[in-house]
């Protein structure tokens, strides 16, 4: 039987608000109710806005809550590996595609 991950993937860009509380909350129960795991990463990618220190204030909201989630927690700036590993089996399987847009042009 496959074992359903659930995730919470903040951006530490600034304070949790009430809207990640409850995306936390909710992934927690649905993973508690159907025995999956629940894991976070953090969305760290943006290095001029994430800062250590709401990386902290996350983790220990996230406690405070009384959530418990794997360790280690998850860095999506340290997972860039794992994606390039990723990107020949997914050309193999045809579930890629080539997008050449702008970020102007996928604004409008």
């Amino acid at each position: 039987m496959v074992q359903p991950v659930f995730r919470f993937a903040p951006s530490p860009n600034g304070r949790l608000h009430l809207g990640h509380a409850y995306s936390a909350l909710l992934n927690a129960e649905m993973a508690r109710s159907c025995g999956g795991r629940l894991l976070v990463r953090i969305e760290d990618i943006d290095r001029q806005r994430c800062k250590p220190e709401h990386v902290t204030s996350a983790l220990e909201d996230l406690h405070w809550l009384g959530l418990e989630f794997e360790r280690p927690v998850l860095f999506q700036s340290e997972r860039f590996p794992d994606y390039r590993d990723a990107i020949p089996r997914l050309m193999e399987l045809q579930l890629l595609y080539v997008c050449t847009c702008t970020r102007q042009h996928l604004a409008h």
